[in-house]
């Protein structure tokens, strides 16, 4: 990646735009507030606050690394996920073949911070965003962009804006599934698909690929047997394809990658699943391979601090978190510990949140658990994909002190 624009990123100015940053630390740049290695209680930050655990981030990014080199195959991990080039670069420095995004805007901001090998996981028909790949490709000699197609519509599209350019872009053929996402839903047509990418100038065919997540949304054995089932569909296509020496086989989201590695094992597999880095507390930690395995888990990296706002009843807790700062999609935030007025600590025993606002949360206390107005809450939020995009500027933390800030794109 690009040095020098991850470095600029630390001579941004902290002001209004970035939640939860100290007021007294405006007019001071990104760099210099995490040199100054402010406690996150008592440094002036505010909440709600959403956390990044250093020794939570290294411990996932560690874990997959060494679980994709045992298994012989690729990761590309999904950027959506974050749309944070410092941790593009964290994924890259363990290992990451490339990095996967869905559309041209989260494209172009990897490329604007020097990521040489990119997959798109989806079919390009913009013809304006076209043109700005050829002038890409045309730009760096290092830029290899790979994408996915589905139809020869599609591929004629991709095709006239890529006209000329010096070299030609990586094409996947997409296998999708009945009333999932894209993706051909039968081997005529991508042969069809194949075949206009074979023949069109500036394309190259360079295998198939497929999401198996669309499918199947939990670990029961029939959700694990239809995942099987599809992703033995996709490597069946591949055969039925001409593809060259070097293709990949590419699928695998965060919830069913094992099973990506079972499946298409001989293969170049490339996996593209992006909520390792963080992990959560919810909706992967349930699904999660390596707990299905019994292999050391990852770690969930995510903290959304809050205080408490309003004590209205003997059971009930506000905090002041609420859907405008953590993830609802897939699950409450979990309540874990509460950090009381004189710094110290104790467990959220038997607590839930029940419900969200947009600025509040409703915590249901257990009977363990003591939480006055102005202590502070850590919720774990469930589903990463859905916080990052609530925040442009994320604390990073060692032992409640913070070490670095982690700027978002979305």
């Amino acid at each position: 990646m690009d040095a020098g624009a991850l470095r600029r990123l630390g001579e941004e100015r902290i002001d209004w735009r970035f939640k939860g940053m100290p007021a007294d630390a405006a007019g001071m740049t990104v760099a210099e507030l995490a040199a100054e290695r402010r406690n996150l209680f008592d440094g002036g930050f505010h909440p709600p606050l959403v956390v990044l655990d250093a020794a939570a981030l290294e411990h996932n990014l560690t874990t997959m690394r060494d679980w994709c080199e045992r298994r012989g195959v690729l990761l590309a991990p999904h950027g959506k996920t974050t749309m944070a080039p410092q941790l593009f670069a964290r994924q890259l420095e363990h290992g990451a073949w490339g990095i996967t995004v869905a559309n041209f805007a989260q494209l172009r901001v990897a490329r604007a911070f020097g990521v040489r090998r990119v997959m798109v996981a989806n079919q390009l028909v913009d013809p304006a965003g076209l043109r700005w790949v050829a002038g890409e490709v045309a730009r760096d000699p290092e830029f290899a962009l790979f994408c996915f197609a589905d139809s020869v519509r599609g591929v004629e599209i991709m095709a006239a804006a890529l006209r000329g350019a010096p070299r030609p872009v990586d094409v996947l053929v997409e296998l999708g599934a009945p009333d999932g996402r894209a993706g051909v839903r039968d081997v005529a047509t991508a042969v069809a698909v194949a075949r206009a990418v074979r023949d069109a100038d500036g394309l190259r065919l360079a295998g198939v690929a497929g999401y198996e997540g669309a499918i199947a949304h939990g670990a029961t054995s029939e959700s694990l047997a239809t995942v099987d089932r599809y992703l033995r569909d996709l490597r069946d296509l591949a055969g039925r394809l001409e593809l060259p020496e070097d293709a990949i086989l590419s699928a695998g989201g965060s919830a069913f990658f094992d099973q990506v590695a079972d499946v298409f094992d001989g293969t170049r597999t490339v996996l593209r699943s992006g909520a390792y880095i963080t992990h959560d507390d919810g909706f992967y930690r349930d699904i999660s391979p390596l707990r299905r395995a019994g292999d050391t888990p990852f770690r969930p990296a995510l903290h959304a601090w809050a205080q408490v706002t309003s004590r209205p009843e003997p059971d009930l807790a506000l905090l002041t978190l609420g859907r405008r700062d953590v993830s609802f999609d897939q699950g409450l935030p979990e309540p874990h510990t509460v950090r009381h007025a004189d710094g110290t600590r104790s467990p959220a025993t038997g607590s839930t949140v029940t419900a969200l606002n947009d600025q509040h949360a409703f915590l249901r206390l257990g009977s363990g658990t003591t939480a006055e107005v102005g202590d502070w809450v850590d919720c774990g939020p469930s589903h990463p994909c859905t916080v990052f995009d609530k925040w442009q500027l994320l604390p990073v933390v060692a032992d409640d002190t913070v070490i670095d800030l982690v700027r978002t794109w979305f």
